[in-house]
């Protein structure tokens, strides 16, 4: 990347509008190379054997969702689904916390990324993160869409990032709930984090703009990964963070759009991002080599431990947290879609991590159950990803990422349901949980396992068999596919006691209608009807 074409003064006279003209430097899409430099001349982290850069967050080091906030304000306040997920924010808070981050910076050096969430120049957001940490700069520039010196030369962002990570909030002095805030405000066209370091929390801030700007274009955003084969078919991977995404598309037989955040209008699914955000934890050469040998220099580790004398890179230890990340540009993927562009998808897979182990390790889902599962999202959060989490908590997520999702669920799942309609796109419930006991007592679905079934369903093969309709969950089981034995595909042929089985699978079916309450009335009834039968 070339050197930013707009002055400094023209860029100090954008920041002076939110009151960030300070005393110090304002360093503006500087090159990964030298952002890496600076940050290891700050002491902000050291380099790894294999190049990256490893940097430590401290506490929290994962997201502090309890501690995220939108400011009510405006048409937010018609549009926005309040709750437990979105709460709202006085305006007056955000303006003292505001104003107590301007003071911070005020003498500062800053950096700033200008650049885009979105690859669809249609529908992409210019985006400005302003940090006094160099490596959220440099993770701003891994993980966004990288513009062109010409699309610097008259850049105007359309929503900016305030990241003080390092600036804590008071909860006696200044009315937050901890010392963590981060508050996005949509009539303003701002979010501001104070108190945590972690590079997900400005992730998943700009995740939550594109999910209440693009619906209003008639965009779906999507919490997921998409990858194509040769033939042009692509394919989506729904789930929250640990069920597989990132993993399971990363696959050396088709190519990558992208890991996480995708968008799907009347004419394409684009990518959101330039570059992934991959667990680290327990990463193996083998398994996964694609992310293995993505992580070389230009990109970042958190919380990741290495030997302090050959720098060599520990994934298997959870000494800081179960929470080690990866940040890498999307071109360290051999075959990478760099355009971040691809067809309307052929075979829509929404990945469970069922902590229970009862779901099948994969399921056909008719366009009733596909709204269905897709509504209840369930999953379990893993270790290390949410802060207090410390093994699987099964949980109910809508849409796969409720997290970030400030519009009403049921406007997400209707966007889908007309999407696969209309397009005739095979949809398939993925376990890449437990299986032979729940967890603590059965073990967790292989990899292989997980990508052979994966492979049958996009080769077409899987759609071909014949499917038995699981007595309790409804969901189409396949009778057989030659990656895996018969018993292997039936969840309860995988446990020693099969009335066990019946009794667990039993109370989490409970759990989906108790929890699908809340959608029965807008729902039809066909789609309540898909849903698990606890009585069965």
């Amino acid at each position: 990347m070339t050197s930013a074409p707009l002055s400094p003064e023209a860029i100090r006279a954008q920041l002076a509008e939110l009151g960030l003209a300070g005393h110090g430097a304002v360093h503006r899409n500087l090159p990964p190379a030298e952002l890496i430099a600076r940050s290891l001349a700050r002491g902000e982290g050291i380099l790894a054997a294999n190049g990256a850069l490893v940097v430590k967050t401290g506490e929290p080091s994962g997201r502090s969702p309890n501690d995220r906030f939108i400011v009510d304000e405006g048409d937010t306040s018609e549009l926005v689904s309040w709750g437990e997920i979105n709460k709202p924010c006085q305006p007056a808070l955000f303006d003292r916390l505001l104003d107590k981050a301007r003071g911070y910076l005020h003498d500062r050096d800053l950096y700033v990324f200008d650049g885009f969430a979105g690859a669809e120049r249609t529908y992409r957001l210019p985006i400005r993160v302003v940090a006094d940490a160099t490596w959220h700069a440099l993770f701003a520039n891994t993980l966004f869409v990288r513009p062109s010196a010409i699309e610097l030369a008259d850049f105007a962002p359309g929503f900016t990032v305030i990241a003080c990570g390092g600036l804590r909030a008071s909860a006696d002095f200044d009315g937050t709930r901890t010392s963590v805030f981060v508050g996005i405000s949509f009539t303003r066209k701002l979010v501001l984090i104070l108190g945590s370091m972690y590079g997900g929390e400005i992730k998943k801030a700009v995740f939550s703009v594109m999910n209440y700007l693009l619906p209003q274009r008639d965009v779906l955003p999507m919490h997921c990964s998409a990858n194509v084969g040769d033939s042009g078919d692509s394919a989506l991977f729904f789930g929250l963070s640990g069920t597989g995404k990132t993993t399971l598309s990363a696959d050396p037989s088709r190519h990558l759009i992208g890991d996480d955040e995708h968008g799907w209008s009347d004419h394409s699914i684009f990518n959101f991002e330039g570059g992934c955000y991959a667990k680290t934890i327990r990463l193996s050469p083998d398994k996964e080599p694609q992310i293995h040998d993505a992580i070389k220099f230009g990109s970042i580790l958190e919380n990741v431990v290495i030997d302090p004398h050959t720098r060599a890179i520990d994934y298997d230890s959870d000494f800081l947290t179960e929470n080690t990340r990866a940040t890498y540009p999307i071109e360290h993927i051999p075959g990478a879609v760099l355009g971040g562009v691809g067809d309307h998808p052929r075979n829509v897979f929404f990945l469970t991590c069922d902590a229970y182990g009862v779901l099948p390790p994969i399921s056909k889902l008719t366009p009733e159950m596909a709204n269905y599962h897709f509504l209840s999202g369930f999953t379990s959060k893993v270790a290390g990803t949410e802060a207090g989490i410390t093994e699987p908590q099964p949980t109910f997520s809508a849409c796969f990422g409720e997290p970030f999702m400030p519009l009403p669920a049921t406007r997400y799942a209707t966007m889908l349901a007309e999407r696969l309609s209309l397009h005739e796109t095979h949809c398939w419930l993925v376990n890449t949980g437990w299986t032979g006991g729940p967890y603590g007592t059965g073990h967790r679905m292989s990899i292989e396992l997980t990508r052979g079934l994966i492979a049958a369903a996009l080769d077409g093969s899987l759609a071909t068999t014949e499917f038995t309709p699981h007595p309790i969950f409804k969901v189409l089981v396949p009778r057989e596919c030659r990656c895996a034995a018969a018993d292997t595909l039936d969840p309860r042929a995988t446990w020693t006691d099969g009335a066990a089985y019946d009794a667990t699978a039993r109370k989490l079916a409970g759990m989906f209608a108790e929890n699908f309450k809340k959608y029965a009335s807008q729902a039809s009834p066909e789609v309540v009807a898909a849903g698990p039968d606890p009585d069965a």
